[in-house]
């Protein structure tokens, strides 16, 4: 990609201001990656080595799932952690990578639509649960039910959440409040991020009094509360399906996708807060 192009778009994001830039945050992301690229890292690894795109709530947990993977198999996997979309789309693009695993099941079809992933690798690995957030020194004692409480908060600074039209953690929130009735008066509030972790970022800083995010996330970090859960049936199951890549080392990725399904990796997975959908 060429540099001129890139300098014009981050341009013409920076001209929306703040709101903008969080708005637009995925393509910028999507432009500087491919941008970045090397050759060297364009090459397929050897065997000893491997890359597994994943969804960025699941940083923490695989951190760990990887270490336990590496020494039982020798075999090193390095963690390429963003929104489902974006590492969607970078596949798409060409970058390389041995293992896909999203947070929703719409970002897996598409890349099998594209023919990215191997079908037959294909699992649905875990579940998880949507919370409402606050700053963990924040006052307020809300909850979804409080419409008014809630809306007094958000006047003074945006409700976090991940990119509604694109990443999973952002879509699953935007069908809830619809659910709830509270998307027509949330929505002018609503501050987008380009993943989950970025949404509860702004709430541990303070930059935004409220998000919505992954109960995982909001339980590993001590920045923040957990004001409310979102009712699972107030929007569609949150599934994390993965899979190896149509260009990876396939019988590394499969030993990896293995591994996730042992013993090991669900311990540590329901250690966390998952809930784990292979047996």
């Amino acid at each position: 990609m060429k540099l001129r192009p890139l300098l014009h778009q981050i341009r013409r994001v920076l001209a929306f201001g703040i709101r903008g830039l969080v708005r637009h945050a995925s393509g910028i992301a999507i432009a500087i990656g491919l941008a970045l690229l090397s050759p060297q890292q364009t090459t397929a690894q050897g065997p000893d080595r491997i890359t597994i795109f994943a969804a960025a709530s699941l940083g923490k947990v695989l951190g760990e799932i990887t270490e336990e993977f590496e020494r039982a198999t020798g075999i090193k996997a390095d963690l390429s952690l963003a929104g489902s979309s974006l590492l969607a789309r970078q596949l798409q693009y060409g970058a390389p990578a041995d293992v896909f695993i999203s947070a929703n099941s719409a970002w897996m079809d598409w890349a099998e639509e594209k023919e990215l992933i191997v079908p037959q690798s294909r699992i649905d690995l875990l579940s998880n649960r949507l919370v409402l957030i606050a700053p963990v020194d924040a006052a307020e004692t809300l909850d979804l039910s409080d419409k008014a409480g809630l809306l007094a908060v958000l006047s003074d600074g945006p409700l976090a959440m991940a990119l509604i039209d694109a990443v999973p953690a952002g879509i699953y929130g935007k069908a809830a409040l619809q659910t709830l009735d509270l998307w027509d008066d949330f929505s002018a509030h609503v501050a987008q991020t380009d993943n989950v972790q970025s949404a509860l970022t702004l709430v541990a800083q303070g930059a935004a009094p409220l998000g919505i995010v992954y109960e995982t996330d909001a339980k590993a970090s001590a920045q923040v509360q957990i004001l409310d859960h979102l009712p699972r049936e107030s929007h569609p199951p949150i599934i994390y399906p993965a899979a190896a890549t149509a260009t990876g080392q396939q019988q590394a990725s499969l030993a990896f996708l293995s591994f996730l399904q042992g013993e090991i990796a669900q311990a540590i997975f329901v250690g966390q807060g998952f809930d784990v959908l292979t047996e």
